[in-house]
């Protein structure tokens, strides 16, 4: 007879394939943006063609964070404005968050507080890409990688609330816990989540080793190991809950370290946190 483990496993794996792809909108929107010669003309073209999606983005430009005297009618106009990065975030994000939130809703974790927490962690993993220098494209993928670093969660049952509840309590580390309740961790969800949809090397692999600390301090790991520190940054300041509990202080120094952060740096976000936070929930509600 399969133990509980097992059966578990093959619950997600049914659950991953019965989860819809993304759609060939997004997929063409992230391989154009990830050119460099790309033109706002180009993402026009296969925007045009997705009346939802090109509904969004005149609705993202034209809602209240913007505050725009006019209304901007021309789509080609409105992804000059918002910037083809913006774009691309929105098309994946928003298209994401529907997929997810479509296959299943966790007794575990709910909605709001889950993506909530994941916006954070995206925008303070941005916020502290610029503080490092790193360029403006490279900054929007650590907020892709930083918003879908937590996918693997969304698959679990309702035994996810008993290693919520050990993680809480006895203060240990979740992807720990998920190991031994489950047999299975969210990052390795998550990989299968990454794999399915094909998703970039950067962002597959700040979901599939956010919380290994050790191989994050390796030079290779700066886009991880900033990915993590928002992770963290987004647990102590308390925005939303994804269920990990508060990240060990000694964790949090070795990475801040590790990819050469001041103190000051670190902490020195807060305010635009709170704002690009409020920026980014305006194009997850379209």
């Amino acid at each position: 007879m399969a133990s509980h483990k097992e059966k578990q496993r093959r619950e997600i794996e049914k659950f991953i394939a019965k989860m819809p792809s993304l759609s060939t909108t997004v997929g063409k929107v992230m391989e154009i943006c990830s050119r460099t010669d790309a033109s706002p003309n180009e993402l026009n073209k296969v925007i045009s063609l997705d009346p939802v999606l090109a509904g969004q983005v005149l609705k993202l430009i034209n809602s209240a964070y913007y505050s725009l005297i006019n209304k901007v009618t021309s789509l080609t106009r409105a992804i000059t404005m918002l910037g083809m990065n913006t774009v691309k975030n929105m098309a994946l994000s928003t298209a994401i968050i529907r997929t997810v939130t479509g296959a299943k809703k966790s007794r575990a974790l709910p909605t709001t507080k889950f993506w909530a927490h994941s916006i954070g962690t995206g925008v303070s993993a941005k916020l502290l890409g610029e503080a490092k220098g790193i360029a403006v494209m490279e900054r929007e993928e650590l907020f892709l990688a930083g918003l879908l670093h937590d996918l693997g969660k969304v698959p679990f049952g309702d035994d996810y609330i008993e290693a919520l509840n050990i993680a809480k309590f006895q203060q240990l580390p979740l992807y720990e816990v998920e190991l031994d309740v489950m047999g299975i961790s969210h990052q390795e969800v998550g990989l299968m989540i990454a794999d399915k949809w094909k998703l970039n090397e950067v962002i597959t692999t700040c979901i599939g080793t956010h919380h290994e600390i050790a191989k994050l301090t390796e030079d290779s790991g700066q886009k991880v190991a900033l990915v993590a520190l928002g992770n963290m940054y987004t647990n102590i300041f308390d925005h939303g809950y994804a269920g990990d509990p508060f990240p060990r202080e000694e964790d949090v120094e070795r990475l801040r370290q590790a990819v050469d952060l001041t103190p000051d740096e670190f902490c020195g976000i807060g305010e635009r946190v709170i704002e690009e936070i409020h920026k980014a929930e305006v194009f997850l509600k379209l």
